[in-house]
């Protein structure tokens, strides 16, 4: 039996992500965004369970794939963050913790596709 997703630095981080995301769109004045804070909800959430449906197939193609998704959300949150920064709903610095969990958890999921290439 496998570890479960749970353990998995990449999932890990994914979560810390998203309570990130979380909790900036529940203050103001982002939380009165509601699209900007949905879009940027559900990118977050797409790296973690993307993530988590990766790690539970056994079928490799779909493992790449899911994982694969799970980066590109990654980068979407990413990108989200320096609108974020332009429209004066975050700090430097927050954008900042933002970027650097993106672009961790965006690296766990690159090493995560590594493992699985060199199996196939």
């Amino acid at each position: 039996m496998s570890e479960p997703f749970e353990n998995s630095e990449a999932w890990k981080s994914a979560r810390v992500l998203s309570n990130q995301v979380y909790s900036l769109c529940r203050r103001s004045p982002l939380s009165k965004d509601f699209g900007l804070c949905d879009q940027l909800q559900r990118a977050a959430i797409s790296v973690m369970n993307n993530l988590a449906e990766g790690w539970e197939t056994l079928h490799i193609a779909e493992k790449r794939q899911a994982y694969n998704y799970a980066r590109r959300s990654c980068g979407e949150v990413r990108s989200m963050s320096y609108l974020l920064l332009d429209n004066k709903f975050i700090l430097v610095s927050e954008q900042n913790e933002l970027l650097q969990l993106c672009i961790k958890t965006g690296k766990l999921i690159s090493g995560l596709m590594r493992s699985h290439r060199s199996r196939s």
